[in-house]
């Protein structure tokens, strides 16, 4: 049996108390028009610059103004920003491939063949690999962030996955299994999973809080979060949402986790009461969100307005 760490009612409290929380002033949200149909969107913290992937191209945004649209074809599916080497990886799921972008001027350095379906993407920065899965039979594809050719491609046993995210120090990747309702942990230095966690109704999304080890599964079926115990790779509490979600991203330093389960908008939760603390809305079906390390920005895709919301304050 999983662990209930918040009781129902309490959940509901927690929610009915942060229904009330002051939201960001709308001058506080600033759009950026970034090419049809953004899917993904990634920050690379040390330099500022957002990388959405659109339909067919990859933006990079500076400043809140567009400074590079690179045309790839498509249509992409996911993007990853290795900050150490500044190299963008933009995944293509109907070709199967990842495309690899130079961050300081745009340039593509090479096209990976990944793998049929594979349609997600997240860097392991310590060992300067990159992990694509997406695929009909769960496998995982190890690319090489050197010399951007396929290391090896690990199967997988759970079915198609969702969502990957790496934690580099400890040599462990996590991926939401759509179809299982769960977690799959992957040792990367053994290269085989080893561990499946069940989590809520298609998990998709997911992200790190690395120095509590604490995971966040935007669980796009049912309305929470599932947060994972990474020791002990447990379910440990849900977090009820305003809505159903399908991204989440962690900030830092402050441990504050923003995700898109907000009722036309974004919803903010204190990561070490596991509380929703309150909501902003944004008049659209939010899309993947991602977090500026440095500045605390939160940026968060409106797929209806082919737009980047950048937003502070919240």
């Amino acid at each position: 049996m999983r662990a209930r760490v918040i009781p129902r009612l309490v959940a509901a409290l927690c929610l009915a108390a942060a229904l009330t929380a002051p939201a960001a002033d709308a001058e506080d949200v600033v759009t950026v028009a970034v090419g049809q149909r953004p899917v993904a969107v990634a920050v690379n913290s040390g330099t500022g610059t957002v990388y959405v992937a659109a339909r067919n191209a990859v933006a990079a945004v500076s400043g809140n103004v567009v400074v590079a649209t690179v045309p790839l074809g498509g249509p992409l599916s996911d993007i990853a920003v290795d900050e150490r080497t500044g190299r963008v990886y933009a995944a293509n799921a109907v070709a199967g491939t990842v495309t690899v972008l130079d961050g300081d001027n745009s340039a593509v350095l090479g096209v990976i063949a990944a793998g049929p379906g594979m349609s997600t993407v997240d860097v392991d920065e310590e060992a300067n690999a990159v992990y694509a899965t997406g695929g009909p039979d769960g496998s995982v594809a190890v690319l090489d962030g050197v010399s951007n050719t396929l290391r090896e491609t690990l199967p997988g046993e759970a079915g198609p996955l969702a969502g990957v995210r790496v934690d580099s120090g400890r040599q462990v990747a996590y991926f939401t299994g759509d179809q299982s309702r769960t977690v799959e942990v992957l040792d990367t230095a053994a290269a085989s999973f080893v561990a499946s966690v069940p989590v809520g109704k298609a998990p998709a999304g997911l992200d790190l809080h690395e120095e509590r080890n604490k995971v966040y599964v935007a669980n796009s079926g049912i309305h929470h979060l599932s947060v994972l115990d990474g020791e002990t790779r447990t379910e440990e509490a849900e977090i009820l949402l305003p809505s159903a979600a399908s991204s989440v991203a962690v900030h830092q330093g402050s441990g504050t986790v923003y995700t898109n389960g907000g009722p036309n908008g974004l919803a903010r939760i204190d990561g070490s009461a596991n509380e929703v603390t309150g909501e902003l809305a944004l008049g659209t079906n939010a899309g993947d969100v991602a977090v500026d390390q440095h500045t605390g920005t939160v940026y968060v895709l409106d797929p209806r307005q082919d737009a980047l919301l950048a937003i502070t304050g919240f």
